[in-house]
Protein backbone atom coordinates (compact mmCIF):
# COMPACT_ATOMS: atom_id res chain seq x y z
CA UNK A 1 0.00 0.00 0.00
CA UNK A 2 1.45 3.33 -1.04
CA UNK A 3 -1.14 5.76 0.26
CA UNK A 4 -2.70 5.26 3.67
CA UNK A 5 -6.08 6.80 4.40
CA UNK A 6 -7.01 7.68 7.97
CA UNK A 7 -9.41 4.73 8.02
CA UNK A 8 -6.68 2.40 6.72
CA UNK A 9 -4.25 3.60 9.39
CA UNK A 10 -6.77 3.38 12.24
CA UNK A 11 -8.15 -0.01 11.24
CA UNK A 12 -4.74 -1.57 10.73
CA UNK A 13 -3.38 -0.27 14.03
CA UNK A 14 -6.36 -1.45 16.06
CA UNK A 15 -5.99 -4.84 14.42
CA UNK A 16 -2.47 -5.01 15.84
CA UNK A 17 -0.74 -4.34 12.52
CA UNK A 18 1.88 -1.73 11.71
CA UNK A 19 0.66 1.11 9.54
CA UNK A 20 2.79 3.71 7.76
CA UNK A 21 2.98 5.50 11.14
CA UNK A 22 1.05 5.48 14.42
CA UNK A 23 -2.27 7.33 14.34
CA UNK A 24 -2.34 10.49 16.47
CA UNK A 25 -5.24 12.35 18.04
CA UNK A 26 -6.20 14.61 20.93
CA UNK A 27 -9.56 15.63 22.32
CA UNK A 28 -10.97 18.33 24.56
CA UNK A 29 -14.24 19.57 26.00
CA UNK A 30 -15.99 22.46 24.25
CA UNK A 31 -17.84 23.92 27.21
CA UNK A 32 -19.16 26.84 25.17
CA UNK A 33 -20.63 24.52 22.55
CA UNK A 34 -21.48 21.23 24.24
CA UNK A 35 -25.08 21.95 25.26
CA UNK A 36 -26.32 21.77 21.70
CA UNK A 37 -25.78 18.87 19.30
CA UNK A 38 -25.08 21.03 16.26
CA UNK A 39 -22.65 23.32 18.09
CA UNK A 40 -20.79 20.34 19.58
CA UNK A 41 -20.52 18.67 16.18
CA UNK A 42 -19.29 21.87 14.54
CA UNK A 43 -16.67 22.45 17.25
CA UNK A 44 -15.49 18.84 17.01
CA UNK A 45 -15.19 18.94 13.23
CA UNK A 46 -13.36 22.28 13.30
CA UNK A 47 -10.88 21.03 15.91
CA UNK A 48 -10.29 17.81 13.97
CA UNK A 49 -9.66 19.58 10.69
CA UNK A 50 -7.43 22.22 12.28
CA UNK A 51 -4.98 19.58 13.56
CA UNK A 52 -5.57 16.91 10.94
CA UNK A 53 -6.15 14.28 13.62
CA UNK A 54 -6.18 10.68 12.46
CA UNK A 55 -9.28 9.80 14.48
CA UNK A 56 -11.90 11.42 16.66
CA UNK A 57 -12.91 10.81 20.25
CA UNK A 58 -16.23 12.63 20.36
CA UNK A 59 -16.18 14.39 23.74
CA UNK A 60 -19.75 15.01 24.85
CA UNK A 61 -20.93 16.95 27.87
CA UNK A 62 -19.43 15.14 30.86
CA UNK A 63 -22.78 14.90 32.64
CA UNK A 64 -25.07 13.66 29.89
CA UNK A 65 -25.26 10.14 31.36
CA UNK A 66 -26.50 11.45 34.71
CA UNK A 67 -28.96 13.73 32.92
CA UNK A 68 -30.42 10.70 31.16
CA UNK A 69 -31.73 9.35 34.48
CA UNK A 70 -32.81 12.69 35.90
CA UNK A 71 -29.86 14.44 37.54
CA UNK A 72 -29.94 18.16 36.78
CA UNK A 73 -27.16 20.68 36.14
CA UNK A 74 -26.75 24.41 35.56
CA UNK A 75 -25.49 24.86 31.99
CA UNK A 76 -24.58 28.48 32.75
CA UNK A 77 -22.28 27.68 35.67
CA UNK A 78 -19.18 25.62 34.96
CA UNK A 79 -16.10 24.76 36.96
CA UNK A 80 -13.55 23.69 34.37
CA UNK A 81 -15.43 21.05 32.30
CA UNK A 82 -18.22 20.31 34.79
CA UNK A 83 -21.53 22.18 34.98
CA UNK A 84 -22.78 22.70 38.53
CA UNK A 85 -24.96 19.88 39.79
CA UNK A 86 -28.37 21.04 40.97
CA UNK A 87 -29.84 17.68 41.94
CA UNK A 88 -28.79 14.02 41.97
CA UNK A 89 -31.03 11.26 40.65
CA UNK A 90 -29.84 8.97 43.45
CA UNK A 91 -29.70 10.40 46.95
CA UNK A 92 -29.89 7.15 48.95
CA UNK A 93 -29.78 3.40 48.29
CA UNK A 94 -33.59 3.32 48.42
CA UNK A 95 -33.58 5.25 45.11
CA UNK A 96 -31.76 2.49 43.22
CA UNK A 97 -34.82 0.36 42.30
CA UNK A 98 -36.22 3.34 40.38
CA UNK A 99 -33.29 3.29 37.94
CA UNK A 100 -34.85 1.71 34.86
CA UNK A 101 -33.94 0.82 31.30
CA UNK A 102 -34.20 3.79 28.94
CA UNK A 103 -34.84 3.94 25.22
CA UNK A 104 -31.77 5.80 23.98
CA UNK A 105 -33.47 7.22 20.90
CA UNK A 106 -36.37 8.57 22.98
CA UNK A 107 -34.34 9.94 25.88
CA UNK A 108 -33.51 13.65 25.63
CA UNK A 109 -29.88 13.50 26.76
CA UNK A 110 -28.99 10.32 24.86
CA UNK A 111 -30.82 11.24 21.65
CA UNK A 112 -29.02 14.59 21.67
CA UNK A 113 -25.70 12.74 21.58
CA UNK A 114 -26.92 10.44 18.82
CA UNK A 115 -27.71 13.57 16.80
CA UNK A 116 -24.26 15.01 17.49
CA UNK A 117 -22.65 11.75 16.44
CA UNK A 118 -24.61 11.71 13.16
CA UNK A 119 -23.53 15.26 12.42
CA UNK A 120 -19.86 14.55 13.15
CA UNK A 121 -20.00 11.44 10.99
CA UNK A 122 -21.46 13.45 8.11
CA UNK A 123 -18.94 16.28 8.54
CA UNK A 124 -15.90 13.99 8.71
CA UNK A 125 -16.54 11.04 6.38
CA UNK A 126 -12.83 10.38 5.89
CA UNK A 127 -11.94 10.32 9.61
CA UNK A 128 -12.65 7.42 12.01
CA UNK A 129 -15.00 8.56 14.76
CA UNK A 130 -15.57 7.03 18.20
CA UNK A 131 -18.04 8.10 20.89
CA UNK A 132 -17.21 8.36 24.58
CA UNK A 133 -19.26 5.92 26.67
CA UNK A 134 -18.88 5.64 30.46
CA UNK A 135 -19.11 2.28 32.23
CA UNK A 136 -22.34 1.51 34.12
CA UNK A 137 -20.53 1.64 37.46
CA UNK A 138 -19.15 5.08 36.62
CA UNK A 139 -22.61 6.25 35.60
CA UNK A 140 -24.10 4.96 38.85
CA UNK A 141 -21.57 6.91 40.89
CA UNK A 142 -22.30 10.03 38.88
CA UNK A 143 -26.04 9.60 39.44
CA UNK A 144 -25.34 9.87 43.16
CA UNK A 145 -23.09 12.91 42.71
CA UNK A 146 -20.08 10.85 43.75
CA UNK A 147 -16.55 11.21 42.32
CA UNK A 148 -15.46 8.96 39.48
CA UNK A 149 -11.85 8.79 40.62
CA UNK A 150 -10.05 8.95 43.95
CA UNK A 151 -9.86 12.52 45.20
CA UNK A 152 -12.28 13.80 42.58
CA UNK A 153 -15.11 16.25 43.20
CA UNK A 154 -18.41 16.72 41.35
CA UNK A 155 -18.97 20.49 41.11
CA UNK A 156 -21.99 21.51 43.15
CA UNK A 157 -22.58 18.08 44.62
CA UNK A 158 -23.16 17.55 48.33
CA UNK A 159 -23.51 13.75 48.36
CA UNK A 160 -25.96 12.31 50.85
CA UNK A 161 -24.40 8.85 50.64
CA UNK A 162 -20.85 7.52 50.50
CA UNK A 163 -19.60 5.14 47.84
CA UNK A 164 -19.45 2.34 50.41
CA UNK A 165 -23.02 3.01 51.57
CA UNK A 166 -24.33 3.21 48.02
CA UNK A 167 -22.75 -0.06 46.97
CA UNK A 168 -23.30 -2.15 50.10
CA UNK A 169 -26.60 -1.11 51.70
CA UNK A 170 -28.67 -3.14 49.21
CA UNK A 171 -26.51 -5.20 46.86
CA UNK A 172 -29.49 -6.55 44.98
CA UNK A 173 -30.70 -3.01 44.19
CA UNK A 174 -27.17 -2.07 43.09
CA UNK A 175 -27.15 -4.94 40.60
CA UNK A 176 -30.62 -3.97 39.40
CA UNK A 177 -29.49 -0.40 38.71
CA UNK A 178 -26.25 -1.46 37.04
CA UNK A 179 -28.10 -3.90 34.79
CA UNK A 180 -30.61 -1.23 33.75
CA UNK A 181 -27.82 1.23 32.99
CA UNK A 182 -25.89 -1.41 31.05
CA UNK A 183 -28.90 -2.33 28.90
CA UNK A 184 -29.55 1.35 28.19
CA UNK A 185 -25.94 2.00 27.20
CA UNK A 186 -25.93 -1.14 25.06
CA UNK A 187 -28.95 0.22 23.19
CA UNK A 188 -27.16 3.55 22.80
CA UNK A 189 -23.98 1.85 21.50
CA UNK A 190 -25.88 -0.40 19.12
CA UNK A 191 -27.35 2.69 17.48
CA UNK A 192 -24.01 4.52 17.41
CA UNK A 193 -22.28 1.76 15.41
CA UNK A 194 -25.29 0.98 13.23
CA UNK A 195 -25.57 2.27 9.66
CA UNK A 196 -28.06 4.84 10.99
CA UNK A 197 -25.25 6.74 12.76
CA UNK A 198 -22.21 5.02 11.32
CA UNK A 199 -19.51 5.51 13.94
CA UNK A 200 -16.35 3.41 13.81
CA UNK A 201 -16.49 2.43 17.46
CA UNK A 202 -16.57 3.56 21.07
CA UNK A 203 -14.13 4.98 23.59
CA UNK A 204 -15.19 3.15 26.75
CA UNK A 205 -14.23 4.90 29.98
CA UNK A 206 -14.09 3.09 33.30
CA UNK A 207 -12.94 6.51 34.60
CA UNK A 208 -11.37 5.69 37.95
CA UNK A 209 -13.37 2.87 39.37
CA UNK A 210 -10.41 0.55 38.87
CA UNK A 211 -8.12 2.58 41.12
CA UNK A 212 -7.59 2.46 44.90
CA UNK A 213 -9.68 4.79 47.01
CA UNK A 214 -13.01 3.92 45.43
CA UNK A 215 -13.61 0.16 45.45
CA UNK A 216 -11.37 -2.89 45.80
CA UNK A 217 -10.59 -5.38 43.05
CA UNK A 218 -13.12 -7.96 44.23
CA UNK A 219 -15.94 -5.41 44.18
CA UNK A 220 -14.77 -4.17 40.80
CA UNK A 221 -14.94 -7.70 39.39
CA UNK A 222 -18.47 -8.08 40.75
CA UNK A 223 -19.90 -4.65 40.01
CA UNK A 224 -18.09 -3.51 36.89
CA UNK A 225 -16.97 -6.36 34.68
CA UNK A 226 -20.32 -8.12 34.03
CA UNK A 227 -21.93 -4.85 33.05
CA UNK A 228 -18.90 -3.69 31.05
CA UNK A 229 -19.28 -6.84 28.98
CA UNK A 230 -22.93 -6.07 28.21
CA UNK A 231 -22.04 -2.63 26.85
CA UNK A 232 -18.91 -3.72 25.02
CA UNK A 233 -20.71 -6.61 23.35
CA UNK A 234 -23.09 -4.09 21.77
CA UNK A 235 -20.11 -2.73 19.84
CA UNK A 236 -19.06 -6.15 18.55
CA UNK A 237 -17.81 -5.72 14.99
CA UNK A 238 -16.78 -2.11 15.66
CA UNK A 239 -13.63 -0.81 17.33
CA UNK A 240 -13.47 -0.66 21.12
CA UNK A 241 -10.88 1.44 22.94
CA UNK A 242 -10.96 1.19 26.74
CA UNK A 243 -9.82 4.07 28.94
CA UNK A 244 -8.86 3.48 32.57
CA UNK A 245 -8.39 6.80 34.32
CA UNK A 246 -6.05 8.31 36.86
CA UNK A 247 -3.28 6.92 39.07
CA UNK A 248 -2.89 3.19 39.72
CA UNK A 249 -5.46 2.48 37.03
CA UNK A 250 -4.42 -1.13 36.43
CA UNK A 251 -4.50 -1.36 32.61
CA UNK A 252 -3.53 -5.04 32.89
CA UNK A 253 -6.96 -5.78 34.43
CA UNK A 254 -8.54 -5.12 31.05
CA UNK A 255 -6.26 -7.05 28.74
CA UNK A 256 -8.74 -9.93 28.52
CA UNK A 257 -11.69 -7.60 27.93
CA UNK A 258 -13.21 -7.66 24.41
CA UNK A 259 -11.38 -4.47 23.38
CA UNK A 260 -8.89 -3.59 20.67
CA UNK A 261 -6.89 -1.06 22.67
CA UNK A 262 -6.29 0.17 26.21
CA UNK A 263 -5.62 3.82 27.07
CA UNK A 264 -4.13 4.89 30.39
CA UNK A 265 -2.00 7.67 31.88
CA UNK A 266 1.56 6.37 31.74
CA UNK A 267 2.73 9.43 33.67
CA UNK A 268 0.43 9.10 36.71
CA UNK A 269 1.63 7.53 39.95
CA UNK A 270 1.43 3.76 40.12
CA UNK A 271 0.91 3.26 36.39
CA UNK A 272 3.14 1.27 34.01
CA UNK A 273 4.91 2.81 31.03
CA UNK A 274 3.63 2.68 27.47
CA UNK A 275 5.70 -0.41 26.65
CA UNK A 276 3.68 -2.59 29.03
CA UNK A 277 3.14 -5.97 27.40
CA UNK A 278 -0.55 -6.28 26.55
CA UNK A 279 -2.60 -8.22 24.05
CA UNK A 280 -4.45 -5.00 23.32
CA UNK A 281 -2.90 -2.07 21.47
CA UNK A 282 -1.59 0.62 23.87
CA UNK A 283 -2.86 4.18 23.57
CA UNK A 284 -1.32 7.29 25.15
CA UNK A 285 2.18 8.62 25.54
CA UNK A 286 1.87 12.24 26.68
CA UNK A 287 0.71 13.70 30.01
CA UNK A 288 -2.41 15.78 29.36
CA UNK A 289 -1.36 18.29 32.04
CA UNK A 290 1.49 19.49 29.81
CA UNK A 291 -1.00 21.02 27.40
CA UNK A 292 -2.45 23.22 30.13
CA UNK A 293 1.07 24.19 31.22
CA UNK A 294 1.79 25.28 27.62
CA UNK A 295 4.94 23.15 27.64
CA UNK A 296 5.23 22.26 23.97
CA UNK A 297 8.85 21.17 24.36
CA UNK A 298 7.88 18.57 26.97
CA UNK A 299 4.93 17.43 24.83
CA UNK A 300 7.29 16.80 21.94
CA UNK A 301 9.82 15.05 24.15
CA UNK A 302 7.26 12.71 25.70
CA UNK A 303 5.64 11.98 22.34
CA UNK A 304 8.94 11.07 20.71
CA UNK A 305 9.92 8.93 23.70
CA UNK A 306 6.62 7.01 23.49
CA UNK A 307 7.09 6.46 19.77
CA UNK A 308 10.61 5.16 20.39
CA UNK A 309 9.47 2.78 23.13
CA UNK A 310 6.72 1.33 20.94
CA UNK A 311 8.69 1.12 17.71
CA UNK A 312 7.83 -2.06 15.84
CA UNK A 313 4.50 -2.38 17.69
CA UNK A 314 0.99 -1.15 16.93
CA UNK A 315 0.39 2.02 18.95
CA UNK A 316 -1.87 5.10 19.02
CA UNK A 317 -0.25 8.35 20.16
CA UNK A 318 -2.52 10.52 22.32
CA UNK A 319 -2.69 12.56 25.52
CA UNK A 320 -3.40 10.65 28.73
CA UNK A 321 -6.83 12.33 29.04
CA UNK A 322 -8.76 15.25 27.56
CA UNK A 323 -6.42 18.16 27.01
CA UNK A 324 -7.36 21.20 29.13
CA UNK A 325 -9.65 23.79 27.59
CA UNK A 326 -6.68 26.19 27.88
CA UNK A 327 -4.40 24.03 25.70
CA UNK A 328 -2.45 26.20 23.27
CA UNK A 329 -1.64 25.73 19.60
CA UNK A 330 2.07 25.13 20.16
CA UNK A 331 1.42 22.17 22.46
CA UNK A 332 -1.10 20.61 20.09
CA UNK A 333 1.26 21.14 17.16
CA UNK A 334 4.07 19.42 19.07
CA UNK A 335 1.89 16.32 19.50
CA UNK A 336 0.73 16.28 15.89
CA UNK A 337 4.19 16.89 14.47
CA UNK A 338 5.82 14.08 16.48
CA UNK A 339 4.51 11.36 14.16
CA UNK A 340 5.85 13.14 11.06
CA UNK A 341 9.49 13.21 12.14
Amino acid sequence: MTSWTKHDRFNATLSGQLADRPPVSAWRHFVDAENDATSLADATATFTRAWDWDWVKLNPRATYYAEAWGSTFDADDYHDVLPRQLSAAVERPADLPAIGVLNAAANGALSEQLTAARLVRAALPDVPVTETVFSPLSVLLQLAGLPLYAGGVIYGSTPTVTIAELLTADRSAVHHALHAIALTLADFVTTLVSPDVGLDGIFYAVTGTASPGLIDEAAFRELSRPYDEIVLSAASGAHRILHTCGPTSNPEWFDDYPVDAVHWDQHAAGNPDIDLTLRAVPVGGVAHTLFGAHDDAAVGTQARAALARTRGRAFLLAPACSVPITADDASLAALRDAVEV
